[in-house]
């Protein structure tokens, strides 16, 4: 108990500290609580999920429970532009399962590729894009419709509707939730490709 409460204390501050030095690039000062987390982890059909990407995991507390539950021959592929939080997952998450990649999400079909993946079951996203330039919002969600499997499903969490108008111009189903059990509240759209 004593290492899980240093653990999480060491990535809030790490969390905390990109904050300050990168307040556009992370949506919130803490990690998604545990209420958000599980609200994700509902929308998963983990007997079908054998790729799970996730965009912008931070200190890893979705990408661990996704681990967690993601079946022995499955594949977790991370998209991480902060170097503190690829060199900390790196480090901290010794998966075989999981390929951490510095880069942008906007690069999914090609990293997926390379992997000899042919697509996504599952990507979840937590990456700002209220704050985004409107071009990489739209690349970034074309890429990710693209990269789905037929069927597949895009899981994104915000803290504002700005998100919105860039799903609906890809997806034709999307479903809306809300979690306020969360530091910021968040709002949860679930798309259908």
């Amino acid at each position: 108990m004593a290492k899980t409460t240093a653990s999480r204390r060491r990535q809030v501050l790490l969390f905390a500290r990109n904050f300050f030095k990168h307040p556009r690039m992370l949506g919130s000062i803490i990690p998604s609580s545990r209420f958000l987390v599980s609200d994700l982890m509902r929308q998963v059909d983990w007997r079908r999920a054998r790729v799970v990407v996730e965009y912008g995991p931070g200190v890893g507390n979705i990408t661990a429970e996704v681990l967690k539950h993601l079946r022995p021959d499955g594949h977790m592929v991370v998209f991480e532009t902060n170097d503190d939080f690829v060199e900390f997952l790196r480090a901290s998450i010794p998966d075989p399962r999981l390929t951490v990649v510095h880069g942008s999400a906007a690069d999914i079909g090609r990293v997926l590729a390379e992997m000899g993946l042919e697509h996504a079951d599952y990507v979840i996203s937590g990456i700002p894009f209220s704050t985004m330039p409107e071009a990489v919002s739209t690349e970034i969600v074309r890429a990710t419709r693209q990269s789905l499997r037929p069927g597949g499903r895009f899981l994104v969490y915000q803290f504002s509707r700005e998100v919105l108008r860039f799903l609906k111009a890809e997806f034709q189903e999307i479903r809306e939730a809300f979690e306020p059990l969360n530091i910021l509240p968040a709002r949860l759209y679930y798309c259908s490709a």
